[in-house]
């Protein structure tokens, strides 16, 4: 994957894709966000599997959509911060998500990573039901070459931030692969959320995009 080797990239996904003010407040219409189970866990026998649909050409993906779980957003690019970890799309906006913009774009070979807030400090946002999402659910991403990547879940896991799998989640894959990340492990008032729930994904299909 290109560009993707700082691992401080991992710390601030996990500290700035989370608020979790409103559950402070009462969070009693929607509550804390729904976390992986072990059923949702990758497997050793589905760690090589080969790629099953070609690799696409590079284009910047516009809007994802994860039908299971109601997600339908447009993408933004998302940059390094002068520290040198990964950006995130802006607090205020609960429908967004962003991309890592000098990496691996969906569909072609490598891993591409997107992520999108958990909440926001007024309720649920955009990821807020990732970590429900369940194995070979469908995943799709337009990208600006007017095709449509279509993604299936291999696993949805939670991680520590103390213990985030930099490599796991970010390295080079040899198929088309994608990462869905957001906030999770639990939520304290003294700690925030402990951790991040990521979801394994490879591309299985394309489509031309509707007509616009």
């Amino acid at each position: 994957m290109r560009g993707i080797t700082d691992t401080a990239i991992a710390g601030v996904t996990v500290g700035a894709l989370c608020c979790g003010a409103w559950l402070l407040r009462g969070g009693v219409e929607h509550g804390a966000p729904p976390q992986p189970s072990a059923a949702q866990a990758r497997t050793p026998s589905g760690l090589e599997v080969p790629a099953v649909v070609p690799a696409l050409p590079a284009s910047s993906p516009e809007r994802v959509r994860i039908p299971s779980i109601h997600v339908n957003a447009p993408l933004m690019g998302l940059g390094l911060t002068p520290t040198g970890s990964l950006d995130v799309p802006p607090a205020t906006e609960e429908n967004l998500v962003g991309w890592y913009d000098a990496g691996t774009t969906p569909g072609e070979k490598g891993t591409a990573i997107v992520a999108g807030h958990v909440d926001t400090s007024d309720g649920p946002a955009v990821f807020y039901r990732l970590g429900a999402l369940a194995k070979g659910a469908r995943v799709e991403v337009e990208r600006r070459d007017r095709t449509v990547a279509l993604f299936s879940v291999d696993a949805v896991e939670v991680y520590d931030a103390r213990a985030f799998p930099d490599e796991k989640v970010y390295g080079a894959a040899a198929r088309p692969e994608l990462r869905l990340i957001t906030c999770g492990g639990g939520y304290s008032r003294g700690t925030g959320y402990r951790g991040n729930v990521v979801v394994f994904a490879h591309l299985t299909g394309v489509r031309a995009a509707a007509a616009r």
